[in-house]
């Protein structure tokens, strides 16, 4: 009974670990409307902005093929309606990958990992379980969380006369296999985050530029047979100011869920070889 305790008490303590995307996001998102209207759309980077003078025209306080960007921000400010959801993206993948990249740090434990796996290994070879646990201890990791409860079982298992050895080998892999998955929801958290926006900021960027490309056909289209060179030339803009950001977040999104699903690889191949060995050593020395 206090081992299904225990167990419970350590499922709820991963599932809490971590960013909660259902109260981060939409704090995130609010975040991105506030830096497009106020500090992209600031009337300061815009060349005789009509705002200043007293106008008000539409949510932004002027209709945007009034203004004349003065600055890299006016530029991106001119990207349209499609803008503050590509920044909150890029902000959601900022905040999100620092996230992973804390809690994978403060999963790898104390000290070097390659270090830590040839210390067990010795220890096992030479049937030194409890010195093998207070190393395990000293790591504080998810390697070490992981291999301490196997360790456990072995001590548990080694003293059972109730089972045969081939019990006793099922329950010592199937404790290390439940350890495992105990550990497993603390380092992919959030991960498909990442890897969703890999994919949805370029979609949505292709809306946007979409949509740029519909303003510019219409000024191209429109005034008799002679062209709106201003409306066309922002029509053009806005489709390559979104194209721009969407093809931005998803490099980046992709490239940290790359990074951070290797080091989980990294991790759970450790778990496996580590485990190999404490079967081996069980099967050796019991």
């Amino acid at each position: 009974m206090e081992m299904n305790v225990s167990n419970d008490e350590q499922v709820v303590a991963r599932k809490a670990g971590g960013l909660n995307p259902t109260l981060i996001l939409p704090i995130l998102l609010a975040i991105g409307y506030l830096i497009y209207y106020f500090v992209l759309g600031n009337p300061s980077n815009f060349k005789d902005d009509p705002r200043l003078t007293g106008m008000s025209v539409g949510f932004s306080g002027v209709e945007t093929k009034e203004l004349h960007p003065d600055g890299f921000m006016g530029i991106i400010y001119m990207g349209g309606p499609i803008v503050p959801i590509l920044i909150t993206f890029m902000i959601i993948v900022i905040v999100f990958s620092i996230e992973r990249a804390l809690m994978l740090n403060r999963a790898q434990g104390q000290g070097n990992l390659d270090q830590f796996v040839l210390s067990i290994r010795r220890l096992l070879n030479e049937n030194k379980i409890d010195e093998a646990i207070e190393e395990c201890d000293r790591q504080r990791g998810t390697v070490g969380n992981v291999i301490k409860e196997g360790l456990v079982s072995y001590k548990a298992l080694a003293h059972d006369t109730t089972m045969n050895k081939e019990q006793k080998m099922a329950a010592l892999n199937k404790a290390i296999e439940e350890a495992t998955t105990l550990e497993m929801p603390m380092l992919e958290k959030n991960m498909m985050i990442l890897s969703t926006l890999g994919t949805v900021a370029t979609l949505v960027a292709l809306l946007g530029t979409v949509i740029g490309m519909i303003k510019a056909f219409n000024a191209l289209g429109s005034g008799g047979g002679t062209p709106d060179s201003a409306a066309l030339s922002i029509g053009i803009s806005e489709a390559l100011i979104n194209t721009a950001l969407g093809i931005g977040t998803s490099a980046v999104a992709i490239i940290f869920y790359n990074y951070f699903t290797s080091k989980i690889d990294s991790m759970t191949f450790k778990i496996d070889e580590i485990a190999m060995s404490i079967q081996q050593s069980f099967a050796e020395h019991h």
